[in-house]
């Protein structure tokens, strides 16, 4: 377990000792340093720091990156690391609440640079973070040879230790399984120790020494000198499982729960087209009869359409899962089918009666496309234009009748909506390249019409929140499970045919977008391919996204809750996989459109902010102050227990309190609890700054470089 003092006191010595402060700067002995809330990160451009610094952006957390590779970069020295408070404030003032390195010493012999660091650590009681290093003694373990291992770790189940799941990574349920991606790349490389005799060394994160029956440290603290580093020995990039697990707590450890920024991980599932039919993929003519992409209307359209049972069945997944689905519905497929039937409709009849159960979304009436008027005698289609050359757009009334009928039908179902969220069909009315380069002018009209404040969009074509007229974008994930296929045989088939070259039979798509999709090294068993390739990659990339934080739902098709009910092994594998690996305390979040909307919204207008430099924070002592402009809405990660101008703050979750704030201009006070452990400030004088020789040179494989770590389609 870490050893901490809590002190709020420095010495005038330990200041001019550490650092060379002038003696201008002394202070009195009871002076209790201000220590900003910003992290610095020191880059020699590898993945690890990179890594380590899209974790903070994407929470939220003020960091200051320097470019070890840039000659213009500043000189980490006293002034750089330090100051005081302004005008006639005299406080000491740390700049950084913590220091990111590529390792435990990536600066030259002799270095000043890492002296500075050194005293800046000793004096205010800064954490550092060595982001990869290799296990030896002056990282507080033994050497990795002989004893020890060095090598791939693709594919090994790791797991946190008691100490880890009683300090930072307490999130996670225990295990942390390293990505094994494809067999013929080398994805993983670690140094496996354990802690060097003597060593203050607590490990956090270890796995199995190969050929022996001890485990080796992945991740520890090493307390030495007067200082606190995190020692990481194996190397990652920022898409990797086990990064995404455990960057939580690599950033929770830095900061001491005490930071700017706030992250939850987050799974949403829209399924578009509800009552509704979806064309059949033919995996004869390769192409989907009674959609665009046949040419000359070939082909007898198959369509594929939810039953009375397939209801059923989505309604009691739900609750044994503890997950609840955002039904996108088109009302004009419910009066299609009881025209067709004399009157009769299983399908809505069960889906109403449970209608409470689920979450609802217009989706037009009849999902008709709302950008260009389409030209489908070619293909792929293109928009028809006047005589003129002029393109022709579909109205302003019929897009509004379209969002009104379905609105309409939707309330007279008893349907519980909320009217200001919209999917159209296709994420039409948008601009779609190459045929659509620009919005619909009539689609904001539209919008601002039928009171639309939240638009779904398609994150593959744009991923970043804009507006439309009055309406802020709410970018999907789509799921590649496609709309036409209802059996694995047919997703099979049709996957084939988009990710193989035309050597091999396919349409070669893969082998013109070579940016965008990697082809397949041969097609796919038809009969096994779906279980054995295509779920496992589903799940995978979801749950990447769910790892990282991003709040954007997921999109399928009541297709595929149909007849063979394919998306399930997606759904569950993305389910059941972070259950596997996450504590109690650690819920998914499931939102609905315009929560996530919200969402989306205040964390780019907090990104924008910090861009900017309108945020300002840090910690004297249990008070931590926040000046930011009015308005803004600022997220802040503190202990459980915190409270905000003398009332209780945030929520609880994985281990910490959360939440936003909205400033009115004036600072923002937060009072951490009596327990909270202040950064303690070493005695120099019996930790001299020692500084340690460069870091050696590491392994890191050429896989861990790319910023794709999956092989196939993508």
């Amino acid at each position: 377990m870490k050893r901490t003092v809590r002190t709020t006191a420095l010495t005038v010595g330990a200041l001019i000792a550490a650092l060379g402060l002038p003696t201008g700067a002394a202070h009195a002995e009871t002076t209790t340093p201000r220590i900003d809330l910003k992290v610095l990160v020191v880059t020699d451009g590898g993945p690890a720091t990179e890594a380590i610094a899209a974790e903070l952006a994407a929470a939220g957390t003020p960091y200051t990156k320097i470019d070890l590779n840039r000659t213009d970069r500043p000189t980490v020295d006293s002034a750089f690391l330090t100051g005081t408070g302004s005008g006639p404030d005299t406080t000491p003032r740390a700049r950084y609440q913590a220091v990111v390195l590529p390792n435990d010493n990536p600066f030259g012999a002799g270095s000043a640079e890492m002296s500075a660091l050194i005293g800046y650590e000793q004096t205010y009681g800064i954490p550092q973070v060595d982001a990869y290093t290799y296990a030896r003694p002056q990282v507080g373990l033994q050497y990795f040879v002989p004893g020890g291992y060095a090598g791939s770790l693709d594919g090994v189940r790791a797991a946190t230790t008691t100490a880890g799941r009683n300090g930072p990574f307490g999130y996670l349920d225990g295990t942390v399984p390293f990505d094994d991606v494809s067999p013929s790349v080398a994805e993983s490389y670690a140094y496996l120790a354990q802690p060097a005799p003597g060593a203050d060394f607590t490990t956090y994160v270890d796995a199995p020494i190969p050929g022996s029956s001890r485990r080796g440290s992945l991740v520890g603290e090493y307390r030495h000198d007067g200082r606190r580093e995190l020692v990481v020995t194996f190397v990652y990039n920022q898409y990797q499982q086990q990064f995404r697990l455990l960057a939580r707590g690599i950033v929770d450890w830095m900061t001491g729960g005490v930071r700017l920024g706030a992250s939850r991980n987050h799974f949403a599932v829209h399924v578009d087209d509800v009552f509704a039919a979806d064309d059949r993929w033919d995996t004869v003519l390769n192409c989907t009869p009674g959609d665009v992409d046949c040419a000359g209307g070939a082909g007898t359209p198959d369509p594929i359409r939810m039953s009375a049972a397939d209801a059923d069945h989505a309604a009691d997944w739900q609750q044994r899962k503890g997950f609840t689905l955002d039904m996108v519905y088109n009302g004009a497929g419910s009066l299609d089918q009881r025209e067709d039937n004399n009157g009769t409709d299983a399908l809505a009849d069960r889906l109403l009666a449970r209608r409470s159960e689920f979450r609802w979304v217009n989706h037009t009436y009849t999902h008709a496309y709302l950008g260009c008027e389409q030209d489908v005698s070619v293909v792929p289609w293109k928009c028809a234009t006047t005589p003129g050359g002029a393109t022709r757009w579909v109205s302003r009334n019929a897009i509004s009748d379209e969002i009104a009928l379905n609105r309409v039908w939707g309330q007279t179902s008893g349907l519980p909506l909320h009217n200001d969220e919209l999917v159209t069909g296709e994420h039409s009315g948008m601009a779609i390249l190459p045929q659509q380069p620009q919005d619909n002018p009539n689609l904001a009209l539209a919008l601002a019409d039928n009171g639309i404040k939240w638009l779904a969009a398609d994150n593959s074509r744009a991923p970043e929140q804009r507006l439309v007229g009055p309406a802020a974008t709410v970018a999907r994930h789509p799921v590649n499970v496609f709309f036409n296929a209802a059996r694995a045989v047919e997703q099979t088939d049709e996957y084939n045919w988009i990710y193989t070259s035309r050597a091999q039979g396919g349409s070669g798509i893969c082998e013109d977008h070579p940016d965008t999709t990697t082809c397949l090294p041969a097609p796919l068993d038809t009969a096994t391919g779906y279980a054995t390739h295509i779920v496992p990659q589903e799940i995978r990339t979801a749950l990447g996204h769910v790892l990282t934080g991003d709040p954007k739902p997921h999109f399928i098709h009541q297709s595929n809750l149909a007849e063979e009910r394919i998306a399930y092994p997606v759904l569950d594998g993305v389910l059941d996989g972070y259950d596997a690996l996450f504590a109690a305390n650690t819920p998914l979040v499931n939102l609905r459109m315009k929560d996530i909307g919200t969402e989306l919204g205040r964390r780019a207008a907090w990104t924008a902010a910090l861009a900017a430099g309108q945020v300002t924070a840090h910690r004297t002592g249990d008070t931590v102050t926040v000046q930011a402009p009015a308005g803004l809405a600022v997220p802040a990660t503190l202990p459980d227990g915190t409270r905000l101008d003398d009332a209780a703050f945030g929520t609880s979750y994985a281990g910490r309190t959360s939440g936003w704030t909205t400033s009115t201009g004036a600072p923002l006070t937060y009072t951490l609890p009596a327990n909270t452990t202040a950064p303690a400030a070493a005695n120099t004088a019996a930790h001299p700054a020692r500084v340690p020789a460069p870091a050696p040179r590491t392994r890191v494989p050429a896989a861990v470089r790319d910023t794709r770590t999956a092989a196939g389609p993508r």
